[in-house]
């Protein structure tokens, strides 16, 4: 009886805290301070060391499906040696799934970028892709010059949970560079957490992320936390905002 009677109790808990997240607001979770230092710098636009998988050689797109259909191509537009997002294809997500890695990108938002806060040259780097739409690990990309927003949603910021050390975004128009350690969270047999998802980001070749432990996937809404998986694929994102789409170079991954 009291057995049947804990588990009631708890099942009605779930049952709260569900529907609290539900009816939660995504301004719960914005953080506004501290606000990171300006910090002036060049980025680091490092080649492919010999032992690197190039994920995109300023040809195609053939190391990338799109990642609401994986047995679809990736559609995002390729010239000039670069790729730029189409928002209309949708998220795109790298053919291979991936553990730990030591990972390069380059991105770039356009000179005329328009528009304040999120709506911005918003996009995400999502360091293990869970699934469809904007399910995974983001490292945020947006164009952080001299835009205020809240601080875990900024450029070098994990979306949602950890702010930035410095803000050393350039200025629209210029490339910019992140440099990523992602070590992936292990699991029990039962699915509980054994360790959980750390990662190291140089943003321009600033420090922004140093070895941080994250709470679990991003959420808009909400706590994150953690479900079993395995390797993932990496993915970039399509966001929905009206501004000006972002353009990519220079992507490379070593296997740790």
């Amino acid at each position: 009886m009291r057995s049947t009677l804990l588990a009631s109790v708890l099942l009605f808990s779930t049952s709260l805290m569900a529907q609290a997240q539900q009816k939660g607001k995504p301004e719960d979770t914005e953080v506004w301070e501290p606000v990171p230092k300006v910090v002036a710098t060049s980025p680091q636009f490092t080649p492919p060391p010999s032992d690197a998988l190039v994920l995109f050689d300023g040809k195609d797109l053939t190391q990338w499906v799109s990642a609401d259909d994986r047995n679809a191509p990736a559609k995002w537009k390729v010239a000039g040696g670069i790729f730029t997002v189409d928002k209309k294809a949708g998220n795109i997500e790298t053919k291979r799934t991936f553990t730990n890695y030591q990972l390069h990108l380059e991105w770039r938002v356009p000179a005329t970028i328009a528009g304040t806060g999120q709506v911005r040259g918003n996009s995400g780097l999502f360091l293990a892709s869970l699934g469809k739409g904007d399910l995974g690990y983001e490292l945020q990309i947006l164009d952080s010059y001299q835009n205020k927003t809240y601080v875990n949603g900024m450029a070098g910021s994990i979306y949602k949970q950890l702010i930035p050390l410095a803000n050393p975004t350039r200025k629209p128009g210029e490339w910019q560079s992140y440099d990523v350690l992602w070590t992936a969270p292990t699991f029990k047999a039962d699915g509980s957490v054994q360790s959980p998802a750390c990662v190291t980001v140089l943003f321009n070749g600033v420090v922004v992320q140093n070895n941080v432990t994250l709470a679990g996937p991003t959420v808009y809404i909400g706590k994150p936390s953690y479900q079993k998986h395995g390797p993932a694929p990496i993915k970039l994102q399509s966001h929905g905002d009206p501004s000006e789409p972002l353009s990519f170079r220079n992507i490379w991954i070593r296997e740790l």
